[in-house]
């Protein structure tokens, strides 16, 4: 390994686990990630390490050899984690996914350690805190849905609140690709809304303590080109 890489901050990102994959003759039980997250952590300068779902009691000693982490996208949170009556709308459990993510998001938390959650790791950052979360958005907002069609992302227009660490880091307002159907409702502790879209849906959230970084956006920043938000991460780490 080369000098420069390794000066270059280790960042975990969470996995999907899934019960069924295909590629080549193979069908078996694996754990996934769109390979855009890695690609974006790469490109703003970072080496990325998947992390697939393990006990939440190893959680504390597999941050502790990170320098950040990623808390991905993926289906819907349990409402039990958040005490809620199931929506109709709401997708099965994940519960061994859950359970390894709070314990990931609690050790990062803890020991101090830059955060980025990205749409599902958003709506997870503010039930680990204690929040709740709206479990069915209405379809369209604005110009653009939360969700396209299934499988295929939607566009829109995202406005970031003056003065929080999002905006410092992306201070215009931005076209983001998502696809989400859930989002905040209340807030977490400590939790600041530091984007909105047109509709008024809470579009990130920040942590304003004396922890490092700790941002998440309900949008998908690993489906285009805008390297800001994962670099902001990578320079987090390398500071801390």
């Amino acid at each position: 390994m080369t000098g420069e890489s390794v000066s270059k901050p280790l960042i975990g990102i969470s996995t999907y686990l899934e019960t069924s994959v295909r590629w080549g003759v193979w069908e078996l039980p694996a754990a996934v990630l769109p390979t855009g997250y890695h690609r974006l952590a790469q490109k703003a300068g970072a080496l990325p390490a998947l992390l697939p779902p393990d006990a939440p009691a190893a959680a504390e000693a597999v941050v502790a050899r990170l320098d950040g982490l990623v808390i991905a996208g993926g289906p819907d949170v349990d409402p039990g984690r958040y005490r809620a009556e199931r929506h109709p709308r709401t997708g099965p459990a994940h519960a061994e996914r859950d359970a390894w993510e709070l314990a990931l998001i609690d050790a990062a938390l803890a020991a101090d350690k830059p955060l980025l959650g990205i749409c599902r790791g958003m709506q997870l950052l503010n039930v680990a805190l204690g929040g709740t979360l709206v479990q069915h958005l209405p379809d369209r907002v604005g110009h653009g849905g939360h969700s396209g069609p299934p499988g295929f992302f939607a566009a829109h227009r995202v406005q970031p609140v003056p003065g929080t660490l999002l905006a410092a880091v992306v201070p215009e307002e931005v076209s983001v690709a998502t696809y989400h159907h859930q989002a905040v409702d209340r807030l977490g502790s400590g939790l600041l809304p530091c984007a909105h879209a047109e509709d008024g849906t809470v579009e990130a959230i920040e942590l304003p303590t004396a922890h490092p970084f700790t941002l998440a956006v309900q949008w998908h920043p690993e489906v285009g080109d805008d390297l800001r938000v994962m670099r902001a991460l990578v320079t987090a780490a390398e500071k801390a």
